[in-house]
């Protein structure tokens, strides 16, 4: 299986040595076999992938269409045995059996937390079984973690009520709280316990997260396996520094902060918004655009060929230009996308390789944030941008 975590690795390490060291605790990873999309992970490839990471991180199950009780028990004893690398939350589904009861024995056999997943089962969080739910959250002060990204309506408002009427429960909304950040920043400074996590591809909504809601209430996630820990490390957090945060931010948002959530501890402030406008330079645009243009298109099923090799040509600003080792960076990463690129493996939907591309997009967008030196990486000309033919570049 293609290890892109090892790969984009001088980027993070880049990262690391220009911010200080990112200890990574991931607020959002699943496990199972099961789930409908054809996404599979066992608790030893998560292990390995923190491992791998320096990281530590939050599990909890899959879809599991048949119901959540024994994928629960397996997901408190993945993380008994993981020698503290995990720890488990349980996956409530609000209309099955007694959600309260489930809630309370996973809490009371070591999950250190709750899941709900409105798109997956089908419920809004005005469900009366969700309030129940964060009842209990709330007197145990563990986190709820919500599904806010694709797929699903606008729930914010029902959140931060439930945040307003049950302090002691920590809500996180995923997924960069796509579904209503715009307008859910302004409320979030009255509400301490209400979170967002960065478990997100697009550098916009996540640039936009970091500049308008206060670092301490931002906690860094991959989604894993749909994300991976290092590119989504390099993903969050390069935004997070072009949005302005300082490396003590970056510490509290990269694991600082969840680790306080999960011991049950108060939030720590972690300052409020930089509210910085940075423009991005018309010749790094083109590049967003275009690459954006190509993950809607993937996204869609659809081929992203020729936005990516329109992306390759607004790369050839010469080597002349004040960023020319970002553009250099991102043919890198491009360079890398169509090397590695293959038909999804394990029944996944989407080619792994597609993180690269990502990648490239957020490397493209954050600027101001350096790169690391990349001998080998292709000079940004129209020479080296032209070198393939962009009828070659295909899913």
């Amino acid at each position: 299986m293609l290890d892109v975590d090892a790969i984009v690795r001088p980027w993070w390490d880049r990262l690391q040595s220009d911010y200080g060291e990112l200890a990574l605790y991931d607020a959002h990873t699943h496990i199972g076999r099961n789930d409908p999309d054809g996404f599979k992970q066992s608790p030893e490839e998560l292990i390995g992938a923190l491992e791998r990471a320096g990281a530590r991180g939050v599990t909890f199950p899959s879809h599991e269409p048949d119901g959540y009780p024994a994928a629960n028990d397996a997901a408190i004893e993945a993380a008994r045995n993981s020698g503290g690398r995990l720890v488990a939350y349980c996956r409530i589904d609000p209309r099955a059996g007694d959600p309260v009861a489930e809630a309370t024995r996973c809490l009371d056999a070591g999950a250190r937390g709750i899941k709900f997943h409105p798109r997956a089962e089908r419920f809004t969080l005005s469900q009366p079984g969700v309030r129940e739910v964060v009842a209990v959250a709330h007197e145990r002060r563990v986190p709820v973690l919500i599904h806010a990204g694709r797929g699903i309506p606008a729930l914010g408002r029902d959140t931060v009520h439930l945040a307003g009427e049950y302090p002691g429960a920590r809500m996180i909304l995923a997924h960069g709280a796509i579904s209503d950040l715009a307008w859910l920043w302004k409320v979030m400074p009255e509400h301490p316990n209400l979170f967002v996590d960065t478990s997100w591809w697009n550098p916009a909504d996540l640039i936009a997260l970091f500049t308008l809601v206060g670092a301490g209430h931002v906690v860094w996630a991959s989604d894993s396996p749909y994300g991976t820990p290092v590119n989504s490390a390099i993903i969050g957090l390069r935004c997070a520094a072009q949005a302005g945060l300082t490396p003590e931010q970056l510490r509290l948002v990269a694991g600082g902060q969840m680790e306080r959530l999960l011991a049950g501890e108060e939030p720590a402030d972690g300052g409020p918004p930089t509210r910085l406008e940075q423009p991005v330079p018309l010749l790094a645009e083109r590049v967003v655009s275009h690459l954006t243009s190509a993950m809607g298109r993937a996204f869609g099923g659809g081929d992203p060929s020729e936005p990516i090799a329109i992306a390759r040509l607004a790369c050839a600003v010469g080597e002349d230009d004040p960023y020319h080792a970002h553009f250099s960076s991102v043919l890198q990463l491009l360079d890398l996308f169509q090397e590695h690129l293959a038909p999804p493996e394990d029944g996944r939907p989407i080619p792994s390789a597609g993180r690269f591309l990502v990648c490239a997009l957020v490397v493209a967008r954050t600027i101001d944030v350096p790169v690391p030196e990349l001998p080998d990486a292709p000079a940004p000309t129209r020479e080296e941008t032209e070198r393939r033919d962009p009828d070659e570049v295909s899913t």
